[in-house]
């Protein structure tokens, strides 16, 4: 027997899903949508933001995504025509963005987070990255910035977002923001401004700046990556170049079904006057403070460790250390044909079984070595990760000491 809903579901949770099944017409969760994703969750999703910014948002400029990379794959494939075309990336970057500029045929166009700043983003490099380009004949036509960042847990601050928005325009240059871990903040310091909500404060409108933002259900407190969910948002673009924004996305009917209703729930939580809401707010706040105090715990002992320093974990679910190998770690990484950081992290998974990916994945500056590390193991496992990380550190280290 199907037990009835209203005896393990809030009310405003039943009625909720029967709003949901009312915006997909004939009720059919199974069956395509229109390509950007069904009208009423596109609302839905620019209600959110709107409440977010406290500017307008339009359904229109909202395309339904399966997570946040098919929408990258999508911008790379407009954007980049041959070669000659390049994106600026930042380095350390998620490898979705070489990977994607790669298979499109593009340039990546490096820029490297400043790391003795807490990985700030410098727009004097930046420049200088997109003068020394555009000498070698590349036509540099986005800037990515991902924000939280990934894999460096770094949060911009508000005035650096608005350096960023200013050299873009003046730049001629697409903004590509990816914000998909908006909601991860633990730095009392620091908050999360979408570059949406940058660009109108500076009194930009539609004309002046062509903008797209990532989001999706993957991240933050909800983690629903399986799901795949997620949305861009699109501003700025004229009408032709969103004609066809809209027949690439076509190519691929439309997202999931799941996926898109996840996304509307993401952007539109529960309300203080729900009877959810005391549950949901009760265990977002006990997941983000969990999350916060296993990237404190990790931050902590990495720093104690010899040859390790690491950054403060603003945000995201990553911490990037530097680890000042010795030379004789070094010669033996080359011996066995790795980077020393991919050397140092296959030693460390044979020995304990525990996985970081070394940060010659992500780019790095030449002759820097560095790990990425996950806070998302259980909060009761980080003590037993930290002491079995510590004496696999202290061992390598005596093992190849100078």
């Amino acid at each position: 027997m199907i037990p009835d809903a209203s005896s393990c579901c809030s009310a405003d949770s039943i009625s909720r899903a029967k709003q949901i099944l009312a915006l997909i017409p004939g009720r059919a969760t199974g069956a395509y949508s229109h390509s950007q994703g069904i009208k009423g969750l596109r609302d839905a999703i620019a209600s959110g933001i709107a409440s977010r910014d406290g500017f307008p948002a339009n359904a229109d400029d909202i395309f339904l995504t399966d997570g946040a990379s098919p929408g990258v794959h999508l911008m790379m494939q407009l954007l980049i025509r041959n070669e000659k075309d390049g994106i600026l990336v930042p380095i350390p970057q998620y490898p979705l963005y070489s990977a994607s500029i790669a298979l499109h045929g593009g340039s990546l166009v490096p820029y490297y987070l400043n790391e003795s700043t807490g990985w700030g983003l410098e727009i004097s490099d930046v420049k200088k990255q997109l003068e020394d380009a555009r000498s070698r004949g590349i036509d540099v036509r986005a800037l990515v910035v991902i924000n939280p960042g990934n894999p460096t847990g770094q949060v911009l601050a508000e005035e650096n977002q608005y350096d960023i928005v200013k050299f873009c325009k003046n730049e001629g240059l697409v903004l590509l923001a990816d914000e998909v871990y908006q909601e991860n903040i633990y730095a009392d310091n620091k908050k999360f401004h979408s570059f949406k909500k940058i660009v109108r404060s500076l009194g930009y409108g539609e004309e002046d700046l062509p903008l797209v933002s990532y989001q999706s259900v993957s991240k933050g407190y909800y983690g629903e990556c399986g799901k795949r969910g997620g949305y861009m948002e699109i501003t700025g673009f004229s009408a032709p170049v969103r004609e066809q924004i809209y027949k690439i996305a076509s190519v691929n009917l439309c997202s999931n079904i799941t996926g898109q209703i996840l996304a509307s729930l993401v952007m539109n939580p529960p309300k203080a006057s729900d009877e959810s809401y005391a549950s949901y707010k009760a265990e977002k706040d006990g997941i983000l403070a969990s999350l916060a105090r296993r990237a404190k715990a990790l931050e902590v002992a990495f720093s104690k460790l010899e040859g390790i320093t690491c950054n403060k974990a603003e945000g995201a679910m990553y911490l990037f250390p530097q680890i000042c190998l010795p030379q004789k770690a070094i010669e033996a990484a080359k011996a066995a044909n790795k980077a020393p950081d991919a050397f140092y992290a296959l030693r460390l998974l044979e020995s304990t079984g525990i996985v970081v990916v070394p940060g010659s994945g992500f780019g790095q500056v030449p002759g820097t070595w560095h790990f990425r590390c996950t806070i998302l193991p259980q909060e009761e496992k980080i003590p037993a990760i930290i002491s079995r990380f510590t004496v696999f550190h202290e061992t390598f280290m005596a093992e190849y000491r100078d």
